[in-house]
């Protein structure tokens, strides 16, 4: 099998298998098909693996999460201070965040030496009309009003603001309220205390900060099913993967015309 692989330059495209592998029931078509898939490397392996435990990272600490804002009744097979129940939820929740912010600061860095695709999550390119344009096309094409999809190698327009304002932002914002309430309990004189007791200082009221972080955690989860809706739906209807992207690294164009 034959097959043309280009190397892993932002925004390169390879067609692959330059001649038809297929053999037994395979029709011209077929061979024709194959000869017509493209793919390109965009997503490097430590954003991948970032990816995953971040993502793991999320869920967990929205379940702990939802368990510490809404405490779950006590339990009669012991005395409290023998299950440690609501001990270990926290510990889950604070275990999870402290691996999410250390994996954030891993993705800034990445964002440094990885390639072009890998700093899409930070920026905005407002100053180009282009990207402009193709926020309307993306938002008549979620909407149904749009009959041919664009194809991109890394994030659409909409993907991008919603990566910038759910992950960037919102992780920092998270990371940020997340270690301010955290330093009330470890106490003051602490090192994270002196970091992040100012903030927690300047709001005044430690509940406000509970609501305010609580808040946050509805914003990544609707952004949660949001994001995995987008993906599903774009690998049926735009015929390039997603899903499989996350994994591969690959995105695979399946039509005639990946544009």
């Amino acid at each position: 099998m034959n097959e043309e692989l280009a190397t892993p330059n932002a925004g390169q495209r390879v067609d692959v298998y330059s001649s038809s592998p297929l053999t037994g029931d395979a029709t011209e078509a077929d061979r024709a098909t194959v000869t017509r898939r493209t793919s390109v490397y965009v997503y490097e392996a430590p954003l991948r693996l970032w990816h995953w435990i971040n993502a793991a990272a999320i869920l967990t600490l929205m379940a702990t999460g939802w368990f510490i804002g809404s405490p779950p009744p006590s339990m009669q097979i012991a005395e409290a201070t023998h299950q440690f129940v609501f001990g270990y939820i926290r510990f889950a929740h604070f275990a999870a965040g402290m691996i999410m912010t250390v994996g954030f600061f891993g993705r800034i860095y990445w964002a440094f030496v990885g390639n072009s695709h890998a700093r899409q999550m930070f920026y905005l390119p407002l100053h180009k009309k282009k990207w402009w344009r193709e926020i309307w096309h993306e938002m008549k094409w979620y909407a149904f009003l749009e009959s041919k999809p664009k194809k991109y190698v890394g994030h659409n327009p909409l993907a991008q603001i919603a990566m910038f304002f759910f992950m960037t932002v919102g992780m920092t914002f998270m990371i940020v309220t997340g270690f301010a309430l955290y330093a009330e309990g470890v106490g003051q004189g602490t090192v994270i205390d002196a970091i992040f007791g100012p903030l927690r200082d300047w709001i005044g009221n430690s509940q406000v900060l509970h609501t305010l972080h609580h808040l946050g955690m509805w914003f990544i989860a609707i952004f949660v099913m949001i994001h995995i809706y987008a993906a599903v739906r774009e690998d049926i209807m735009s015929r390039q993967s997603m899903v499989s992207t996350m994994i591969s690294g690959h995105r695979t164009f399946k039509d005639d015309a990946p544009e």
